[in-house]
């Protein structure tokens, strides 16, 4: 019998980094042409006026001006509503 436990050895041990998401610009600043507002996975958060949309969700400035948030409804495929923050850009 073993006086020492065995040491085994570990799989799947690797750690991924951070995707640094969320706001990157808030309410009330200043934001030029196609400058990131907010990174994000899935649309959590809704592109209105002067803001658009990429691939990954990320939400871009369309044009030179300040940030807002605004809520608002958003009715989804199921009928179901659900509260969504709207990006804008003044």
């Amino acid at each position: 019998m073993s006086k020492v436990a065995g040491g085994g050895s570990v799989k799947r041990q690797s750690d991924s980094p951070g995707q640094r998401l969320g706001v990157k610009r808030y309410a009330g600043q200043k934001v030029s042409a196609g400058e990131i507002i907010i990174r994000q996975v899935g649309a959590t958060k809704i592109a209105g006026e002067g803001t658009f949309v990429s691939k990954n969700f990320t939400i871009h400035a369309a044009k030179d001006g300040v940030v807002r948030f605004n809520k608002r409804k958003v009715r989804k495929f199921t009928g179901r509503t659900v509260n969504r923050v709207e990006v804008i850009v003044e």
